[in-house]
């Protein structure tokens, strides 16, 4: 068994779309980012990549390549996946944490949780979400984080 750590930031800005979780969340603000900015999905492919001690996603999907511009992280944590199993691992299990003021997630986290259990063929996946009772960056709404910790098992 392997555990790996991620944790993901963006900044939320006007005229960009709200993903999360590969859902689109109606928001006068979206995060702002090379790709679609899911962090979520980006702290999820973070953890699974530390779990296999590979580093994080920058380095395998670099800001300054033009092929990753605003490409979903949905088809990057697909990408992880196959990372994943080339190395003979499978996700034993996901909890994550979303830290935003506002929008409220809950109505969307069972559809993150599909699309994430979809592509890494399993429904072992916990997805939480918290305010920070207005403190810090996420509390005045200048963005948003996310936590997730993996079990990776081998398969």
């Amino acid at each position: 068994m392997r555990v790996g750590i991620g944790y993901d930031v963006h900044r939320l800005v006007k005229d960009r779309k709200l993903i999360v979780g590969g859902v689109d969340i109606p928001f006068d603000k979206g995060l702002l980012g090379h790709s679609d900015a899911d962090v979520l999905v980006h702290a999820i492919m973070d953890s699974i990549l530390g779990a296999l001690g590979l580093g994080d996603i920058g380095k395998h999907f670099p800001d300054t390549d033009n092929y990753y511009k605003n490409i979903s992280s949905l088809i990057l944590l697909q990408e992880v996946y196959d990372i994943m199993k080339e190395r003979k691992y499978r996700v034993g299990n996901i909890d994550a944490t979303i830290v935003a003021q506002r929008p409220k997630l809950a109505p969307y986290i069972e559809e993150m949780k599909g699309n994430i259990g979809k592509i890494l063929k399993t429904s072992n996946i916990n997805i939480k979400a918290t305010t920070t009772e207005k403190l810090g960056f996420e509390g005045r709404e200048e963005g948003m984080a996310a936590h997730s910790v993996c079990l990776l098992i081998s398969s």
